[in-house]
């Protein structure tokens, strides 16, 4: 057993009336290090939607102490101890809760520097950590997007910029010595996504005296790294257990790539083996993210696995240092309608199978939609039968055992992938260029082949694409047609671009000129002139909405004249038609730039 505060205070009271004698718990013993915890914690679920659930009451809207107003807002029941428990005995380990502590809990608003949490908030949080611990659980708590507060950070207003240190630091002080007698079970994780990637985020809506401003990268990179030790720095200074607490970095935008950047640095703490790192991987989000199961693209293929396991093996390193990684959400989301996407299982499987083979804790990304709480149980069996077979007691204590074991069955799997699920593409070759047009909906609901990658498998159910194999120096038309798909149009657009696989390898220098878009059949006005541009080296892309760039490349060239005028959204969505695309087709000229 374990020594929680609530046992604590129950064996005080009963010391104090004389009733019975209380033999003092034993305590287990504390983990190495963020490695040797991770490996305890086992398999981890999510409260979502829970106590991060808010109506973005930045400037004062939600200051009421029914903390039930908040955890209900996202259509989850109000929390109960038999849910928790239940969690346990269905096979998760540790449980990672999401809070939105300022948005909830406090007036910060518009540069109002009133960030005092509610005591109410709190305690209801803290009874919730104190049910989960009573289960045999680990338990990370961290801050979750709370409202988009940390735009703040992205102000040009260095007063603004200080407020938000200010905010971030006064909330990790208040939580940290409200929980300061909880021991090791209990984790901190400095945030969720917020840290450097939505560091200009709602700039606006949260900088009233700022305009728009948009942070370099090395400027994102510089501040995350500021805010993490900060973080560190505060939670050490608060007392009691928080000393050698383990904590929990959240990498950049917990996205794998960017954190694995050299530009993100662990912070310095004060006693070793003591930190983990925290990264999210819904890879591919078409497939993971798509919100119904009808229009999420294909999984499966032996392409799939590969590049899900090179995604994840990234993060090794950091567990090779000593630092534990959390892969604090994942999972094949369910579509709106609570309906399981095709081949979820196999997809959940080969990723616990990763994180064995590499040493990960993963916590299952979940709102009711797998483990429902209303009934306690999950919504399909073979999940249910998943998590029931890999929870922590089941596994070998022989770690090399479990790695072995792990690698064989993702070997297996990979091996019984088809190559493809689409007969009618041609094998592709590093000696060809494949031009296409690569698409996001604006709900996220359909998508073809987003990436620097040509990759055809990856496409919704019904999309029909015409893609070109381009011979040489000339004019092509490559297009989309959404009539087949669940709605019979794409709803709008969140990302798209002309893509030519291998052309910067095999044509340098060359240009994209857009001669004609044409939408639903009729011609459409850009809004901008496009430029040619290569992320990788390797494959050319020409943006036509792409609203991430804040900045021109320095490779953007046009095929004529001088960069006048250019743009990577030259689609605009406020358009109506951009509003119903059933189909897109564009025709372009593509050779050595005049």
């Amino acid at each position: 057993m374990k020594m929680t505060l609530r046992t604590l205070l129950i064996a005080v009271c009963l010391l104090a009336l004389a009733i019975a004698p209380c033999a003092a718990l034993a305590e287990e013993e504390v983990p190495a290090d963020g490695v040797a915890l991770t490996r305890l914690m086992g398999n981890g679920i999510n409260l979502g939607n829970t106590f991060e659930a808010c109506n973005n009451g930045m400037s004062g809207g939600n200051t009421t102490d029914d903390v039930s107003f908040y955890e209900t807002m996202w259509g989850q029941p109000v929390t109960t101890r038999e849910m928790i428990t239940a969690m346990k005995e269905a096979g998760f380990d540790s449980i990672r809760i999401p809070v939105a502590w300022m948005t909830n809990a406090t007036h910060l608003g518009k540069g109002v520097g009133d960030y005092t949490i509610s005591p109410a908030y709190l305690s209801r949080v803290e009874e919730v950590v104190g049910w989960a611990i009573d289960a045999g659980m680990i338990v990370v708590l961290n801050d979750h997007w709370d409202g988009g507060w940390y735009g703040m950070f992205g102000s040009d207003s260095p007063e603004t910029r200080a407020l938000a240190m200010e905010a971030y630091r006064g909330m990790w002080t208040q939580i940290a010595e409200h929980f300061a007698a909880y021991d090791w079970h209990l984790v901190f994780e400095g945030a969720n996504e917020e840290i450097g990637a939505r560091f200009d985020e709602n700039a606006p809506l949260y900088c009233q005296d700022s305009t728009d401003h948009y942070l370099s990268d090395a400027e994102k990179y510089r501040l995350a790294n500021e805010v993490n030790q900060a973080f560190v720095d505060t939670v050490r200074a608060a007392g009691g257990n928080n000393a050698d607490r383990f904590l929990l970095i959240p990498g950049y935008g917990t996205n794998i790539e960017r954190t694995f950047d050299s530009r993100f640095a662990m912070p310095k703490d004060t006693v070793k083996g003591r930190l983990l790192v925290s990264v999210h991987c819904y890879s591919p989000w078409s497939y993971c993210g798509a919100t119904s199961a009808k229009s999420a693209t294909r999984w499966g293929t032996k392409a799939n696995y590969e590049e899900l396991d090179r995604e994840m093996k990234m993060m090794a390193r950091f567990v090779g240092q000593g630092i534990g990684v959390i892969i604090g959400e994942y999972g094949v989301l369910p579509g709106n309608n609570g309906e399981l996407k095709d081949n979820a299982a196999a997809y959940h499987r080969y990723f616990l199978d990763l994180c064995d083979c590499y040493d990960y804790c993963p916590m299952l990304w979940d709102c009711s939609g797998y483990f429902i709480r209303r009934s306690l149980s999950f919504s399909d069996p073979e999940m249910g039968k998943l998590y029931d077979e890999r929870r922590l007691a089941n596994e070998d204590p022989d770690r090399a055992q479990v790695k072995a074991a792990a690698q064989a069955a993702m070997a297996e799997a990979a091996q019984a992938a088809p190559e493809t699920f689409r007969e009618d593409v041609a094998e592709i070759t590093d000696e060809t260029i494949v031009a296409w047009i690569m698409w996001s909906s604006g709900d996220w609901a359909l998508s073809y082949s987003v990436g620097d990658t040509y990759t055809p498998d990856s496409i919704s159910a019904g999309i029909v694409p015409t893609d070109v194999v381009i011979d040489g120096e000339g004019t092509y038309t490559v297009a989309l047609d959404f009539t087949g798909t669940e709605k019979g149009f794409s709803g709008g657009v969140a990302f798209s671009a002309i893509g030519l696989s291998n052309a910067e390898v095999l044509h340098p220098g060359w240009a994209v000129h857009v001669q004609e878009v044409k939408i639903n059949g009729e011609p459409y006005k850009l809004s901008g002139r496009p430029y040619t541009t290569s992320d990788d080296g390797k494959c050319t892309r020409v943006n036509l909405f792409n609203e991430w760039v804040t900045g021109f490349p320095a490779d953007a060239r046009v095929l004529y004249g001088p960069n006048i005028g250019i743009s990577a959204t030259v689609l605009n969505r406020d358009d109506a038609v951009i509003g119903h695309v059933e189909t897109i087709e564009v025709t372009f000229i593509y050779g050595p730039k005049k």
